[in-house]
């Protein structure tokens, strides 16, 4: 198996493998997945010093955390580094309530305690809220998680989908490890105002999408059949003729992937990689053969003359459709 280097979120983040593992598709949107491959591929990622594990209180609602849990049990608490996001809510036929998000100090404390009982440990390594919601003060929520890391029951504050104000009034009132967002080479926006507020103010960033939830792979077709499980069914990248045009764009990738004998996923996975020491890729590989695709990113140096090409074969804003339906992107901060 690959090994991977290491990077440091942030000025006061932790150091972490140069990719990290998001496990949502192990329990959830994704369709149904094998638990023991799950396992399997968690123990695969951690062997390999892919560390970080990103999840959150809602994915499956809990399932996702008591399935870490259950990967963990014998191996070294310090090794392993827990991201877990809170604030959605969930019916109990799976479906999300609507906004707005419950980020305040009280949910804050609650959360955590279910969080911390599920995972079976007395720490959470970073924790943040997935979401704003614009009625509850970024101040808050950070102030009752700066209480919690002063008490002992989370090491480091993130945050995620917020733009660069609420960074900064977050930062203001603690330090900040990193900001999670989806960032992909379809998904450019934080190119905009995110990342430079967050290279000023000394805070790293964790990609999720990297593939464009499976957009980028190069094993996605026009044919593609979705699952009654799977939300990417509504997603407008994923439609229709959003979708065809999507498909040239990957097939433009999968031209320069051939030359650099790599596949669409691992090129696709470095670009992200190479845009900064300070951004952190994360793989949602529910599969150990997927697992060792995506590491085998870890290996590639593109070169200024590649990374040139790649612009080219997928220019910023070619991307057809929004990476949300219009009426989430509208609730999230960091498309403000």
């Amino acid at each position: 198996m690959t090994t991977i280097g290491t990077r440091k979120l942030g000025t006061t983040g932790p150091v972490v493998g140069a990719l990290g593992l998001g496990a949502m598709g192990m329990s959830d949107m994704y369709g149904p997945a094998d638990e023991t491959e799950s396992i399997a591929t968690i123990h695969a990622a951690l062997d390999s010093g892919l560390n970080l594990i990103d999840t959150a209180d809602f994915y499956g609602s809990g399932h996702n955390e008591m399935l870490i849990s259950r990967a963990l049990r014998g191996r070294r608490r310090e090794d392993v580094v827990l991201s877990v996001k809170f604030g959605s809510r969930k019916n109990p036929d799976g479906s999300f309530q609507p906004v707005p998000y419950d980020v305040s100090a009280s949910a804050v404390r609650d959360r955590l305690a279910q969080s911390l009982r599920r995972l079976e440990t007395d720490y959470i390594d970073i924790y943040r809220p997935s979401r704003l919601n614009p009625d509850i003060p970024i101040e808050e929520t950070v102030g009752a998680l700066r209480d919690m890391q002063e008490a002992g029951y989370i090491r480091h504050i993130g945050l995620s989908e917020v733009g660069a104000s609420t960074i900064r009034r977050a930062a203001a009132v603690a330090p900040i490890s990193d900001l999670q967002i989806e960032y992909s080479l379809l998904s450019r926006g934080p190119e905009q105002e995110i990342i430079p507020t967050l290279r000023e103010l000394g805070i790293g960033l964790t990609a999720y999408g990297v593939l464009s939830r499976g957009l980028l792979s190069g094993q996605w077709t026009v044919n593609q059949e979705l699952g009654a499980r799977d939300f990417r069914s509504a997603l407008p990248r994923f439609s229709g003729d959003n979708l065809a045009a999507n498909l040239r764009l990957v097939e433009e990738l999968a031209r320069v992937a051939a030359d650099l004998g790599a596949t669409t996923s691992q090129v696709a996975i470095a670009w992200v990689a190479a845009q900064g020491a300070d951004v952190v890729p994360l793989v949602g590989a529910r599969r150990r053969d997927r697992l060792a695709e995506s590491l085998g990113a870890a290996e590639l140096t593109l070169s200024p003359e590649v990374l040139a090409r790649i612009e080219a074969a997928v220019p910023a804003g070619a991307a057809a459709g929004g990476r949300y339906m219009d009426q989430q992107l509208h609730l999230l901060d960091s498309e403000r």
